[in-house]
């Protein structure tokens, strides 16, 4: 029988490599003391195989990834390190089992394979995620092997499922197994960070860590979405995979050190398994998800609800629903543009919508527009039945557009953005998350019209009525 030693979570600032900081590594001392105790002890466990997932490995928007090669190697030499190189022999035995039991529970997985690599042209090095921190546990130990993976940004709880499937495959195995979770926490962490500034990214670092060091893991999986991405971050998502690679054990944990000198949180975090208890939080967590979105279907109202319906109907008959009978007399003697937005664990699934009203009524708009958004938006798939009951629906219903002179005239909380520019247009709603200046919101709104910045273009403006 397998056994899991420990897992830790690790970062992967390059700067930290002597060979690459050059003498400015000592800015993040405390992160390289904490880096060589955690290697010393892995070197005390001798695992047989590292197990390490990385954000800069082949990330995919709807699987996980895991290299399927006997041998993986690469080196930093795109940050003037050609020196440090490394070289693996690959787990394939143990990955196999790994995409078996994920297979099983129907977790979505991409095989990094040669077939693979030579389809999308992808490089077959180790990316600085990973050779980061291997880079110091090498110092201590070596004849591992090594299985890579990355996440994909699929829900929380899926990603839990596929870590809750790696340790079932490492009982099953004949490995002792360490768990890297390569991640740095916010990249948006002091003013002079050079990719903006946040005070929620110091909230967050802090709520993570806190949660950590106690092990609560159903608070980190349900942590507020908003949050972790004004954070910025690149690690939370290994973490999810990290806590349920750890399921069902006894924990001890450690926070080893923290500290964000370059504007980029780096936390390390040691997690030692003391027994295997069997006792497993996954059908809880699946529960709170569940509970969840069932309290926001009781909430919703007319618009809402009907948004939710028409793509329901189209999705089960293959055909658009009839206006229903009981809606509010607005929603069928008013005309008006209407956006219909889905959004699924928090990240945008589709959105389409009218500027001008183009059916007899705003409930014909929200039944095609539904259908649009689910099945039209040429930025994602189309969504597919089992997705159904994890999709959130908002409806926007537009006011008449109307021309202003300048952007002075604008709010980006309160109204919403139409650029033209000949044929070109694009539009932009208002109050959206991420969008809190008139420029990111002209600048967002130019780039989906295809206008450059320095053409003439026009301005108007619009506002809305949401329903959420």
């Amino acid at each position: 029988m397998g056994k899991l030693m420990s897992a830790y979570l690790m970062p992967h600032p390059p700067i930290i490599v002597h060979e690459v900081g050059r003498g400015e590594e000592h800015k993040i001392q405390k992160t390289i003391d904490s880096f060589e105790k955690a290697s010393r002890n892995i070197e005390s466990q001798k695992p047989d195989t590292i197990i390490i997932i990385s954000p800069h490995a082949y990330v995919f928007s709807d699987a996980v990834s895991i290299d399927m090669m006997e041998k993986v190697e690469g080196d930093l030499g795109q940050f003037g390190a050609y020196n440090v190189k490394m070289e693996f022999q690959g787990d394939l035995s143990l990955a196999s089992d790994i995409v078996k039991n994920a297979e099983n529970e129907k977790i979505p997985v991409a095989k990094i394979d040669d077939k693979m690599i030579n389809r999308f042209k992808l490089s077959k090095k180790l990316d600085h995620g990973s050779i980061v921190p291997l880079y110091f546990i090498r110092k201590y130990i070596d004849g591992f092997k090594l299985i890579r993976m990355s996440y994909g940004f699929l829900p929380f709880e899926k990603l839990y499922d596929f870590g809750v499937q790696i340790g079932k495959s490492i009982r099953e195995s004949d490995r002792n197994v360490v768990f890297i979770a390569s991640g740095d926490l916010s990249h948006k962490l002091t003013p002079d960070s050079p990719n903006g500034y946040t005070p929620n990214g110091k909230v967050f670092d802090e709520k993570l860590l806190n949660l950590l060091r106690d092990f609560k893991v159903k608070e980190i999986i349900n942590m507020d979405k908003e949050l972790i991405s004004d954070a910025a971050e690149c690690g939370f998502r290994s973490v999810c995979v990290m806590l349920g690679v750890l399921d069902g054990y006894k924990v001890k944990t450690n926070i080893l050190s923290y500290e964000g000198p370059f504007g980029v949180g780096y936390g390390v975090a040691e997690f030692i398994s003391e027994s295997y208890t069997g006792i497993g939080l996954l059908d809880e967590l699946y529960k709170i998800k569940k509970e969840r979105i069932d309290n926001i279907r009781k909430s919703e109202d007319a618009y809402v609800k009907l948004a939710r319906e028409s793509l329901e109907y189209y999705l089960k008959n293959n055909r658009i629903m009839s206006v229903p009978n009981g809606l509010p007399e607005e929603m069928i003697k008013t005309k008006a543009g209407v956006f219909v937005s889905l959004h699924k664990d928090g990240e945008l699934r589709g959105c389409i919508g009218t500027i001008y009203p183009s059916k007899n009524n705003i409930a014909e708009e929200i039944i095609r527009n539904a259908v649009s958004a689910g099945t039209e938006d040429p930025r994602f798939y189309p969504v597919e039945l089992d997705e159904l009951d994890d999709i959130v629906y908002s409806v926007d219903v537009l006011t008449k557009p109307e021309p202003v002179k300048s952007k002075d005239e604008l709010d980006a909380k309160k109204y919403g953005v139409i650029v033209k520019s000949g044929y070109k247009s694009g539009l932009l709603l208002p109050d959206l998350d991420g969008v809190d200046t008139v420029d990111q919101q002209i600048s967002i709104a130019l780039r989906k019209a295809g206008i450059a910045p320095d053409e003439k273009y026009t301005l108007e403006r619009f506002q809305v009525v949401r329903h959420k």
